[in-house]
């Protein structure tokens, strides 16, 4: 399946972090980051999603727009391939992939936080000195943006991910991209670009409304 729940993160120019200057303190920039997240009412943006599959020897690249509102709603809406789409509306997940899966949607009960719902970027970038070993990077840029990369790998087993690189903006910390080992084996490199913070979201978005012929398989 070409789709992901993790909402959130370019082409990279690389620059380096000047010669003996200190390095930035990465607990620090992910709590800012993780702030700024937590904060935001809602969110809009172009996304580039690429992953890459040692098991099955292959990329598969997507793209399209992603939305977020509050903690229970939550789009990711391609226009590559087209008219697929992965949405959560408060209630189910609904994930319709018709160049894999043609005639189908799947619909599953939304399993949520009871703190952070489904907005599963703001629970990753939380707590960030007692749940990871963080390590600063470097300083870089993404689209002309300056970020700071930095990278975290989970303390427990108690995650649905290996390690993650974060690059995060030193304007308004959100993430510009993220690279997440799911696995030893797949890797899930999203970009996001035109973010929109606070964007007025049509509700419409967040509804998954399915086509003429197209079956529901509940799991």
């Amino acid at each position: 399946m070409r789709i992901c729940l993790l909402a959130l993160c370019g082409l990279l120019c690389g620059t380096g972090h000047e010669a003996g200057a200190q390095s930035p303190d990465p607990l620090t920039i992910v709590r800012r980051a993780g702030a700024a997240y937590r904060a935001l009412t809602s969110l809009q943006a172009d996304f580039d999603q690429l992953i890459q599959d040692a098991d099955i020897g292959d990329t598969l690249p997507s793209r399209g727009k992603l939305y977020q509102a509050g903690n229970n709603a939550f789009a990711m809406r391609f226009t590559d391939p087209p008219d697929e789409a992965l949405i959560i509306d408060g209630q189910y997940v609904w994930a319709y992939t018709p160049s894999t899966a043609p005639g189908q949607v799947i619909r599953m009960r939304m399993e949520t936080d009871p703190v952070y719902g489904v907005n599963l970027l703001a629970r990753i970038l939380d707590r960030p000195a007692e749940r990871y070993t963080t390590t600063w990077l470097r300083s870089d840029t993404v689209s002309g943006r300056r970020v700071e990369v930095v990278a975290i790998v989970p303390r427990s087993a108690n995650v649905n991910f290996a390690k993650a690189v974060l690059w995060l903006d030193r304007e308004d910390w959100l993430p510009r991209r993220i690279e997440l080992d799911e696995s030893a084996r797949v890797r899930r490199i999203l970009t996001l670009a035109r973010l929109r913070p606070n964007a007025a979201l049509d509700r419409e978005v967040f509804e998954f409304k399915v086509p003429r012929g197209v079956r529901i398989v509940d799991q």
